[in-house]
């Protein structure tokens, strides 16, 4: 039961970063088969990332159909649903704060169980997380986000660590991803919320003064 509850949990993930890889390539006034791309490689770029670096071949993403089911799926709801996404503030921004949760505890519980250590988990969890915005990123000609003193690799790190431990101390299957992927998004809709960033380095901030 507990690996199902993670299949859903990668399944939401793709879900919500599609929906914020189609969001910023219509926001650019990409064609159809540019939002299309743009909105696969930003759904699934992370975790073809992870199981490249677990030895997971093929990756899951382009080995189960699913993933890409889902992933048209999203970016056809996001072309028909512009005037209702375009009432967010930052749509994108708020795709990906769920999205990243999601992703964060998925990544981190697949690592684990292969690997069976912690540290690499917990930074397969962060990769799997983040890797998909800095595709879209940079397909679209963007300062990736993780490069923005942006409290969002930081929130990635949260929902992994939360999930690795859980895992590590046994606590229930059935809600410990759920647990995670709330502190993860929870933190980052924070950070948006209330304009929370990393600090600069020292010598950054002299250079800015």
């Amino acid at each position: 039961m507990s690996h199902a509850w993670f299949v859903l949990a990668d399944l939401l993930g793709t879900f919500a970063f599609a929906l914020s890889g189609a969001t910023a390539s219509i926001e650019r006034r990409l064609d159809l088969f540019g939002v299309t791309v743009v909105a696969f490689l930003t759904a699934c770029g992370g975790g073809i990332v992870r199981d490249l670096c677990l030895g997971s071949t093929p990756p899951v993403a382009l080995a189960e159909w699913r993933y890409l089911a889902v992933a048209l799926l999203a970016c056809a709801m996001s072309l028909w649903s512009q005037r209702l996404i375009r009432r967010l503030r930052h749509p994108v921004l708020v795709f990906d704060a769920v999205g990243l949760g999601f992703f964060a505890v998925a990544g981190a519980h697949k690592a684990l169980r292969i690997t069976g250590n912690p540290e690499a988990a917990v930074l397969l969890g962060v990769a799997t997380a983040v890797g998909g915005g800095v595709l879209r990123d940079v397909l679209l000609n963007r300062v990736p986000v993780i490069l923005q003193r942006e409290i969002y690799a930081l929130a990635a790190l949260l929902g992994a660590g939360v999930q690795v431990a859980g895992q590590r101390a046994g606590w229930a299957p059935d809600w410990t991803p759920w647990v995670g992927a709330f502190s993860c998004a929870l933190l980052r809709f924070l950070a948006m919320r209330r304009g929370w960033r990393l600090p600069l380095s020292r010598r950054a901030d002299r250079a800015t003064s």
